[in-house]
């Protein structure tokens, strides 16, 4: 049986290569993972270059460090901005799905209500009518009796 698609999957089909690349970038750097392979290699930069006996390629104050980093954020920006644009994005389509979904709710508990008050109508005129024919008999008593 073949599964129905969702809005999601659509979405996600629509997706080029380079948005499907900064989500999975943002979503890289915005893990804790990241921060601490990064707290690592800078702790081992810094250590490396304080302590070397031969070679320091990056004295204090690690100049070629904060270039680095200053790379890093340069791309880093308008990667996560794109892929925040993209969960925005996201966030409208599912809205507007959802909205859709609670108009079409409320249409059929309407209908329902509708169905229920017709039913409940039909009993009464049913016990109406059963009773005006119990009293039609109390007030003119069959000869058979």
């Amino acid at each position: 049986m073949e599964q129905k698609k969702t809005w999601h999957d659509d979405h996600e089909e629509a997706s080029t290569f380079g948005q499907k690349l900064a989500d999975s970038v943002a979503n890289g750097m915005g893990s804790w993972r990241f921060i601490i392979i990064q707290t690592i290699i800078v702790c081992l930069w810094m250590g490396l270059n304080v302590v070397a006996f031969v070679h320091h390629w990056d004295v204090y104050p690690f100049i070629l460090l904060n270039l680095l980093f200053s790379t890093q954020a340069a791309y880093a920006a308008p990667i996560i901005m794109m892929a925040q644009n993209r969960q925005s994005q996201r966030d409208r389509i599912q809205a507007d799905n959802d909205y859709k979904t609670n108009i079409a709710a409320k249409q059929e508990i309407e209908e329902l209500m509708t169905r229920l008050d017709n039913i409940e109508l039909d009993k009464l005129d049913k016990i109406i009518s059963m009773l005006e024919k119990m009293e039609k008999a109390e007030v003119n008593p069959s000869p058979a009796e």
